[in-house]
């Protein structure tokens, strides 16, 4: 039996292939049922393919192959994702411009995915650094931008200061760039973002009816990461600067006994004082040099550093002390936490470290061990005590404290008080301000009992400033 020799036989048969178009799809054929094979469009990230490409890309020619074999016209399309960081760091690695840095790299891409026999349809080629391409993603976003679903921010970024450069988290190695193998930091850019936050619940209720394994559609709720809770104000000792923070549990108010901010957190300039300063910024500078994965490991010491200033508990009236500690983040909620020690894992692990206090405000079950994060009846509270911590939430909320300002959850979309302080005197501005919640609640046909609750808040808050789906009035 003659020896069989891949490079002369499969070359031969790759050939013909591309003569008679064997993977050409007419799209325009309805007299078959179709099938898109799509799987990621490979990115131009050195000279050629790397055993990454080899090993995806098989799986979608696989599924194809089987299908056009069942009598679908299949459709296998092909093309490059060209822009971002791995093209620019390839250019700057071999010292060209990154158009002639693609140019040249995909050609080889070409040559070996076309040796590696994949059914695409070559003549349907793409490259999102075509201007015919990206004119409809430029299109994109004006729209997003347009309806103010694109926006700009400040967020931390890795940064090599050698090449002037940003970085992905898989290219610091050890706190040093992959490339120059020079140290890196955070440093906080503007960068652009896409208001998903607007889609949370459509993007939800969708979840479930994809047909996609239970695992799959776990991780992707958890990735949109609904949280319901409420906004606290926190007034920070002497000063007429607050700290908000976001919470899933304000009903554990009374147990909050120390805040926490991201060391990233704009506010820590003006908390710090002469003799905290250097271990604080020192501390912040540690911080930059670490990974997310690195600072989100549960099983890590705590570390942290207090700021010298103090905010005070609007339930209490008790001083907290401010604290700067890496568990917290700048891209959660508001970058600082209110910590209740007695029912949060991380927050006891910190307390306890550094000797802060430690108040129960939920009752635990008598066969519960450690932190109890669950709902039971309300303790040092106040007058909650005895109340069902989940019933506690808004009660917490809307019969007693000036500072805080709560999302409501409506029939109509969600109504967040924003609280600001106003001069009581001024009782014609707050009127003017109540005649529009009225107005406001009647349009949208809201029950008068909650209309009537908002009328309160607004009393209670001394608040003339209400956001309806973040549209002041």
């Amino acid at each position: 039996m003659k020896r069989y020799n891949p490079i002369d036989i499969e070359q031969k048969w790759q050939d013909q292939w591309e003569r008679d178009g064997t993977y050409a799809v007419d799209l325009n054929d309805h007299t078959k049922p179709k099938y898109y094979g799509m799987s990621m469009l490979p990115g131009i990230t050195g000279a050629g393919i790397h055993i990454g490409h080899g090993r995806t890309f098989q799986f979608s020619d696989i599924k194809v192959r089987a299908k056009r074999q069942q009598g679908y016209n299949a459709y296998h399309p092909i093309g490059w994702d060209s822009f971002g960081l791995p093209v620019e760091n390839y250019a700057i690695k071999i010292g060209k411009k990154p158009r002639i840095a693609h140019d040249e790299a995909k050609a080889n891409f070409i040559k070996q995915l076309k040796r590696l026999g994949y059914s695409y349809d070559w003549s349907k080629e793409i490259s999102t650094a075509d201007p015919e391409y990206y004119k409809w993603t430029q299109w994109i976003f004006n729209q997003l931008y347009k309806n103010d679903l694109a926006y700009q921010k400040e967020s931390p970024q890795w940064w090599c200061e050698t090449d002037q450069t940003v970085l992905a988290n898989e290219q610091v190695e050890s706190g040093k760039c992959w490339r120059c193998g020079n140290p890196v930091v955070k440093r906080n850019l503007k960068q652009w973002f896409f208001r998903i936050t607007a889609y949370a619940d459509e993007m939800l209720e969708a979840t479930d009816d994809l047909n996609w394994t239970e695992m799959v559609k776990t991780m992707q709720k958890n990735w949109i990461g609904k949280s319901q809770g409420a906004e606290i104000e926190f007034q920070i000792d002497g000063s007429d600067e607050i700290i908000t923070v976001f919470s899933t549990r304000p009903d554990t108010l009374f147990g909050a006994t120390f805040l926490v901010l991201a060391p990233e957190h704009e506010l820590i300039a003006k908390l710090v004082n002469d003799e905290t300063k250097a271990n604080v910024e020192a501390y912040i500078a540690e911080a930059a040099r670490k990974s997310e994965i690195e600072r989100m490991n549960e099983n890590r010491e705590k570390t942290g550093v207090f700021t010298g200033a103090h905010a005070i508990n609007p339930a209490t009236g008790e001083k907290m002390q401010i604290w700067v500690a890496d568990y917290v983040f700048s891209g959660y909620g508001t970058g600082a936490i209110m910590a209740v020690p007695a029912h949060d894992e991380r927050d006891f692990a910190f307390a306890d470290k550094f000797k802060l206090p430690i108040i129960t405000v939920v009752e635990k079950p008598a066969d519960v061990v450690g932190q109890y994060h669950g709902e039971g009846p309300l303790i040092n509270s106040g007058q909650f005590d005895g109340m069902p911590s989940s019933d506690a939430r808004e009660e917490v909320v809307y019969k007693k404290y000036y500072h805080i300002g709560i999302a409501v959850d409506t029939p109509h979309g969600l109504m967040v008080p924003k609280i600001r302080n106003v001069d009581k005197k001024d009782i014609l501005t707050l009127s003017k301000e109540l005649r529009k919640v009225g107005k406001l609640c009647k349009e949208l046909k809201i029950d008068k009992n909650d209309c009537t609750r908002y009328f309160l808040l607004y009393i209670f808050s001394n608040c003339c400033c209400f956001c309806y789906n973040g549209n002041s009035f």
